[in-house]
């Protein structure tokens, strides 16, 4: 009964730890303690930088083909549209995926499961995590069963993608400090006609209490989420629609036909003191919670999964020492804490008490907002910011170097120019070595003796747009973020860079 990573959790990011790494040659089991996938969901929005990255695991296209592409957000005011803000072009040229998508959970962990199985691994439900001990050797757990009996199982590392109640966090004892709202959130699926079901976001400005009405795939779906403070606030778990949904039919013109599913639940905002300890280490929920402002809680848990998978696969394969992975609690906690301290602040103005608060929000925002986002720079800023390609590693243990505008630890600008798509080659999940212009026959010989592919693009003005150096050279980590950038792009550059850090390059 063993594994190279024992993975705790089968939701979005437990999953997609488990696929990354099955897809990089690791053995892996994954359980979960509940007896089937789930069939509600409080997150929705798949950002650009998660599709980025799924299209190493082949995944992207069934993620947009499933979902809903959100064109515009609406601001309402006193049952009024007050602003509408047109977004689905902004990004064109920085992303291949320039929209947000809305793919609900439910609907996401199930296409998840269905590529895992087709790679031969199945979750282990109704098994929960007891305990664990680490021997510095390995990991050794006890896995209790829906029948209470427990069984041994051993790990080279163990994974905890098991939520805000993370007992792998409990165990290797790391503190979780932050708060908690004080609003109560709820959500409901319903079918339902009226202005704001066309298929874009709205969001009512009026109260308070935070109230949006996402779109889901179909007609006439969508997603409420709201706040709710007052005395009812006590009362959470007695709530019901009938309770809430007076808002949304007066303020935002909300007809609601059937209710599918409701639910409250109160909110935190935590980051964990350390997402490693030996061979334990905390990924999504169990590592980081926040307000659902931006939707950015399960794109972070994912970002978490591919940052630490490729790490994971090297180290058990021999390719570079366990130190590599303490790169995975530098590079994640630094992007966790800031996440969390930004969704913080939208979150607190858009719930802010008192006349000045109320006069932002209904007087000054609708106006500002929509005057603002006329500017293409605040547009791209904003898209850049919520899509998550900005997150970068600039100044962590494995970033070197810069040239012109880009440096080593940053998203690799995407460019297409002709007929060539400089993500096009990014499916091979391996080190990878790009030149925009031409690569020196010392770099390529370098390369083709070391086992690192090695693309060479003509060099043309969009490259130079996007901020690339002609002739230097950017190394890719599996993760496709770069790792070094020299405007030299000489081969002792590469050697130094992956001696320093005691990797090996796999024969491919």
């Amino acid at each position: 009964m063993r594994s190279d990573v024992l993975i705790v959790g089968a939701g979005p990011t437990g999953l997609v730890l488990a696929l990354w790494l099955t897809k990089l040659g690791v053995n892996v089991h994954i359980i979960d303690k509940t007896s089937e996938p789930g069939t509600t969901s409080r997150a929705l929005a798949v950002q650009a930088r998660t599709l980025e990255l799924y299209r190493q695991l082949d995944l992207a296209d069934a993620v947009v083909s499933r979902g809903h592409k959100v064109p515009a957000v609406n601001l309402w005011v006193k049952g009024e549209r007050a602003a509408h803000v047109v977004f689905d072009t902004v990004g064109s040229d920085l992303t291949p995926y320039p929209f947000l998508n809305i793919f609900p959970q439910d609907e996401h962990e199930r296409l998840l499961i269905e590529r895992l199985e087709q790679l031969g691994v199945t979750v282990q439900r109704q098994t929960e995590l007891a305990s664990f001990s680490d021997n510095g050797e390995h990991i050794v757990a006890q896995l209790r069963g829906v029948d209470g009996r427990e069984t041994s199982w051993d790990a080279s590392y163990i994974a905890g993608c098991d939520g805000a109640r993370s007992l792998v966090r409990e165990i290797i004892g790391t503190r979780f400090p932050g708060g908690t709202y004080r609003q109560v959130f709820y959500v409901a699926d319903i079918e339902a006609s009226g202005p704001s079901l066309d298929g874009e976001f709205h969001i009512d400005l009026d109260e308070a209490d935070f109230l949006a009405v996402f779109p889901l795939a179909g007609q006439g779906r969508a997603r409420l989420i709201g706040t709710v403070r007052d005395e009812r606030a006590y009362h959470a778990e007695t709530l019901t629609f009938e309770d809430v949904s007076h808002r949304a039919i007066e303020h935002l013109k909300v007809t609601v036909a059937k209710v599918h599913w409701f639910s409250t639940y109160r909110v935190h905002h935590r980051v964990t003191e350390h997402f490693r300890e030996g061979r334990a280490f905390l990924l999504g929920d169990a590592a980081h919670i926040h307000s659902p402002a931006g939707g950015q809680g399960m794109n972070t848990g994912i970002g978490d999964a591919i940052n630490l998978a490729w790490k994971l696969a090297a180290v058990l394969a021999g390719h570079a020492p366990d130190s590599l992975l303490d790169s995975y609690e530098a590079e994640r906690i630094v992007f966790a804490r800031r996440l969390v301290a930004t969704t913080d602040r939208v979150f607190s103005f858009a719930t802010a008490d008192g006349n000045i608060a109320n006069l932002v929000r209904t007087r000054l925002a609708p106006v500002l907002i929509p005057a603002v986002a006329r500017f293409e720079a605040t547009r791209e800023f904003l898209f850049r910011t919520v899509s998550q390609i900005t997150l970068n590693y600039r100044g962590g243990p494995l970033s070197d170097g810069a040239s012109g505008t880009i440096h080593g630890g940053d998203r690799l600008p995407w460019v297409v120019a002709g007929d060539e798509d400089n993500f096009a080659g990014l499916s091979t999940m391996y080190w990878q070595v790009h030149v925009y212009g031409a690569a020196s026959a010392e770099l390529a010989a370098w390369c083709t003796a070391h086992g690192l592919p090695l693309h060479v693009f003509d060099w043309r003005r969009e490259h130079e747009t996007a901020g690339f150096v002609r002739d230097a050279l950017y190394l890719l980590r599996p993760d496709t973020y770069l790792a070094l950038v020299d405007s030299s792009g000489a081969p002792e550059v590469l050697a130094r860079y992956f001696a320093t850090r005691d990797i090996r390059l796999s024969p491919r």
